[in-house]
């Protein structure tokens, strides 16, 4: 034994790595038939995959200009880590964006901007912006809810997310008097760190699931009872990154926890098909909607990206033959979000934001029932002008997935359905999430909401106006093509926003149904 040692370690190092090599070039020649370029060029074709596996990263920081990244650029980036962050966000030398460029937004400013009296919220807190309608109010439920920011964590699972990343979102929207929707993962633990919730479930029925797979009306009425986080309850129809598309979670990625989180077995495959069982039709949509407000007393409303009208036609005239419906609507944009899809679908299922948003608020304003909805966006919206140009197209409230993720730590590698989240954002794995620290990324999520809200509301006055429901469809103006450079947002897409009812700040400020406020002390 002691000569084989002595035998070992007399080679020298360089004769270890090239027999190293020998190995690997034995093996891409001779074993390995899956790959024809290791193959054909042993060794050496290790690096065309090393190359590519790096190329997006290269590309990030090395290639791509400042405005030329997608889904969210390097400038758009910078200002969400510097809010987040408390830095200095602005900008020197003037833009450096193409002002010509089509749809970019201009936002109509007025000669005398509004003035912030003394005794204002604003006065005292800059980033004060809570939503201007009551959700629930039009249908009487027992307990109507004013989301007490306009801005808010859109739908993402626990188990999609890891559980330090969606601990850090719930005390984040804790800090900034935010809401957290749950995703229809279900309601974690990690939701319930004092933040508002909105529960979200989807045809999984995750978390209000029966044996069978179907909706339980009970055990959301359990989960509500002892959870009085829960302000409101979603139904998702469908999401922009997938709309009409099921899923399947695979029994190995459920662990126990998982499991009695989400209502299902430990270890077996768990199907989310692409439509409901609870409901076939838009009829039978509307009586689940009621039974739930009636059940919970809390608002319900529900979320789906936009293709087809028919359907959401027949939801409106229901709506006006009955006098009931849904509390509130979000839109998702079809630009896809933090759920992976197939290309096919992220590329090319349903309407991007804008253009779905318009079409399906027209639908309702032709009913005159734009009043009785509150609108919520979501669709790439968390940066100050395009939330003014939202809210002028009739947006009352925004919820932002990436870009609270990016406030958090995300660094946009695009490989989130790999579990391989290198910021411990995306992934199940403990070694890879355990580098969020929970406290200062919560901070980092708040700062960002009160800086988007400061900034935000600063722009509102800049226009003029008191509250960004204020906002006009003239108020905007957007690049269309060569022949008609730029128009109003009333002349490209047809309509005029609804006169959202509005007193003042402060009558918001004092209103009962408020959600949790949080004064900025960051």
């Amino acid at each position: 034994m002691d000569l084989i040692f002595d035998f070992l370690s007399a080679i020298s190092w360089w004769m270890w790595l090239l027999v190293f090599i020998f190995l690997v070039a034995l093996w891409d020649i001779f074993i390995q038939r899956a790959h024809t370029i290791k193959h054909n060029f042993p060794v050496v074709g290790h690096l065309r995959y090393w190359l590519e596996s790096i190329g997006p990263e290269m590309r990030q920081y090395f290639v791509a200009n400042n405005r030329e990244e997608l889904p969210f650029n390097r400038i758009e980036r910078g200002w969400i880590y510097a809010s987040a962050k408390k830095e200095n966000n602005y900008e020197g030398f003037g833009s450096d964006r193409d002002l010509y460029a089509h749809q970019h937004i201009f936002i109509k400013n007025q000669m005398m901007a509004y003035e912030v009296p003394k005794d204002h919220p604003n006065a005292t807190d800059k980033s004060f912006m809570p939503c201007a309608k009551v959700i629930g109010a039009y249908n009487k439920r027992k307990k109507p809810y004013r989301p007490a920011s306009v801005i808010n964590v859109s739908a993402m699972s626990f188990g999609s997310l890891s559980a330090a990343a969606v601990e850090a979102l719930n005390k984040g929207v804790h800090k900034a008097g935010a809401y957290h929707n749950t995703g229809e993962g279900g309601l974690s633990p990690y939701h319930k760190q004092g933040g508002d919730v909105v529960f979200h479930f989807g045809t999984g029925y995750f978390g209000v699931r029966s044996k069978d797979g179907n909706f339980s009306i009970e055990k959301l009425k359990i989960l509500v009872d002892e959870n009085p986080c829960i302000k409101a309850v979603e139904i998702k129809l469908s999401q922009g990154a997938k709309p009409g598309k099921g899923g399947v979670l695979p029994g190995a990625k459920i662990t126990s926890e998982i499991a009695e989180i989400r209502g299902v077995e430990i270890g077996k495959d768990v199907l989310s098909p692409a439509t409901h069982k609870a409901f076939s039709n838009v009829k039978e949509l509307m009586e689940l909607i009621e039974t739930i407000a009636n059940e919970t007393g809390l608002p319900v409303g529900i979320k789906g990206a936009i293709g087809k009208l028919d359907q959401w036609e027949e939801l409106a005239d229901i709506m006006v033959k009955t006098g009931k419906g849904p509390d509130f609507i979000a839109v998702d944009g079809g630009e896809g979000g933090t759920g992976a899809a197939p290309p096919s679908f992220a590329d090319h299922v349903s309407l991007p934001w804008v253009y779905g948003f318009s079409s399906l608020y027209k639908v309702f304003l032709e009913r005159k029932l734009t009043d009785r909805i509150v609108f919520i966006g979501s669709g790439k919206l968390g940066f100050p002008a395009k939330a003014a140009m939202a809210f002028a197209m009739g947006v009352d409230c925004i919820n932002v997935a990436r870009e609270a993720m990016m406030s958090i730590g995300c660094i946009q590698a695009q490989i989130c359905h790999t579990n391989r989240c290198p910021a411990g954002i995306a992934t199940q794995s403990k070694w890879l999430q355990n580098g969020i620290n929970v406290p200062l990324k919560s901070d980092r999520l708040a700062q960002y909401f009160k800086t988007f809200r400061k900034e935000f509301s600063e722009i509102t006055h800049a226009a003029g106006y008191e509250h960004p429901c204020l906002f006009k469809m003239e108020d905007i103006q957007v690049n269309v093509d060569d022949t008609n450079l730029n128009r109003t947002l009333a002349t490209t897409y047809g309509y005029q926003k609804t006169e959202v009812p509005f007193t003042n700040v402060k009558a918001l400020y004092d209103c009962p149904y408020l959600g949790e406020i949080k004064t900025n002390t960051l």
